[in-house]
């Protein structure tokens, strides 16, 4: 399985349009070979260069259909549930450091079955739910440093 962007190389800065400098919105992501008994897929993206324990988190969504190939930009996809990041919302935060560059894992999870979890699972939950259940993952690295 793999995850990748149009807009960006695993390693590679984040374009500013996707950060705080920016729009704020996701970048387009594209999900290649998932595995066939996949029954849903998880996202979960986090800083874990961000002060505090565990970082912080930036979106989660789950219960993605298997089918899906794409992620379009400044959207999240249809059917999915998106559950709640450090900031507390259910939505994509884009990238913001206060100091230095940091590093975001856009992590693909590909499960075996569906979470039975709704918007207020954060990634603990997620990461717990699908426990016994992953059949593969992948990640995509984004590098952002802000403006002086």
């Amino acid at each position: 399985m793999k995850i990748t962007s149009p807009a960006f190389q695993n390693n590679m800065n984040i374009p500013e349009k996707f950060t705080c400098d920016g729009e704020g919105i996701n970048p387009a992501l594209e999900i290649m070979d998932v595995p066939a008994g996949a029954k849903s897929l998880a996202l979960i993206v986090d800083d874990p260069d961000a002060a505090g324990p565990g970082g912080f988190v930036h979106w989660v969504i789950f219960n993605i259909d298997p089918k899906t190939d794409r992620v379009e930009e400044n959207s999240s996809p249809e059917s999915a549930v998106r559950g709640q990041g450090s900031s507390g919302e259910s939505k994509y935060v884009s990238p913001c450091p206060p100091s230095g560059a940091h590093r975001y894992f856009f992590k693909l999870y590909a499960l075996d079955t569906l979470l039975d979890l709704d918007s207020r699972a954060t990634r603990e939950d997620v990461e717990k739910a699908m426990q016994g259940h992953t059949l593969d993952q992948t990640e995509l690295i984004g590098l952002y440093k802000r403006r002086s």
